[in-house]
């Protein structure tokens, strides 16, 4: 399924692969609390061969169980911020202005998530919040403002240049990241002013800026076998996916393992 023009019978074999959306209020018309995501997320997950369906937005225990039993895998998202209250972090009223929390209840719901994909053992992806999101409901911590924090730090929110290398991460020789990519540094983009900050119990960077920002994170060897697939990103590979292949290739391979983990399975 590698273009818009995929047919019936390539839509039934393909994994159905579960996206966690972003909230937003959608304005006086409607009064709540909507979701949206973005087509570049859906497009590398078709070309990789997988079939995206978006989450609703509910924080529903039931529901979000129910969903990842369907699935053969789950992507998370970039977006806001996380809330801080989370990870037990105390913020000066200057490091509070710096904070963008969506709307909804995006971090209750992905928090439950994470706990269903750990318990149904499905593959799982994280991409920029995502990537996040996953540290902290495995335990960890972010830095709350990359520029307020970090002293020398790379200018990590060019927002102006979504879709373009901006600077290189150096990943870590044994990683899956280097295995699938084939590099040793990789050319990333990158629009965030949050960054990891304690590293969860059971992961281990895998990829970082010349600044120290942890760019990429994997499962530890040793808990492994928690998960078929655990990958998550600090940079955005959908958005440089249509012209550099290495980009493309996470989701291929995120997308292979969803197809294994559910033939396993029959």
């Amino acid at each position: 399924m590698k273009n818009s023009r995929a047919t019936n019978s390539d839509f039934k074999k393909a994994p159905l692969i579960l996206i966690s959306p972003c909230t937003e209020v959608k304005g006086e018309e409607f009064g709540d609390v909507s979701i949206s995501v973005s087509e570049t997320y859906q497009r590398a997950i078709m070309a990789a061969g997988g079939l995206p369906l978006v989450l609703p937005c509910m924080a529903s225990k039931e529901l979000m169980a129910e969903c990842v039993r369907r699935c053969d895998g789950v992507l998370f998202t970039g977006g806001d911020d996380v809330d801080p209250k989370i990870y037990g972090a105390k913020l000066s009223p200057k490091l509070k202005k710096t904070v963008a929390i969506e709307p909804g209840e995006r971090d209750l719901r992905e928090l439950i998530l994470v706990d269903e994909i750990f318990r149904q053992q499905k593959p799982l992806m994280g991409i920029c919040r995502g990537h996040q999101i996953v540290n902290v409901a495995l335990g960890g911590t972010l830095v709350v403002d990359i520029p307020s924090q970090v002293p020398g730090a790379l200018n990590h929110r060019q927002m102006d240049k979504k879709s373009e290398v901006v600077h290189q991460a150096r990943l870590t020789e044994d990683s899956m990241l280097a295995k699938i990519t084939g590099k040793q540094n990789l050319g990333i983009n990158s629009t965030h002013h949050q960054a990891i900050g304690r590293v969860a119990k059971p992961l281990r960077v895998t990829a970082a800026s010349e600044d120290g920002i942890a760019e990429a994170m994997e499962l530890r060897p040793e808990d492994a076998h928690l998960l078929p697939f655990f990958m998550t990103v600090q940079f955005h590979p959908e958005r440089l996916a249509p012209r550099y292949p290495e980009h493309q290739e996470l989701f291929n391979s995120f997308t292979r393992a969803c197809v294994r983990n559910r033939n396993s399975k029959l």
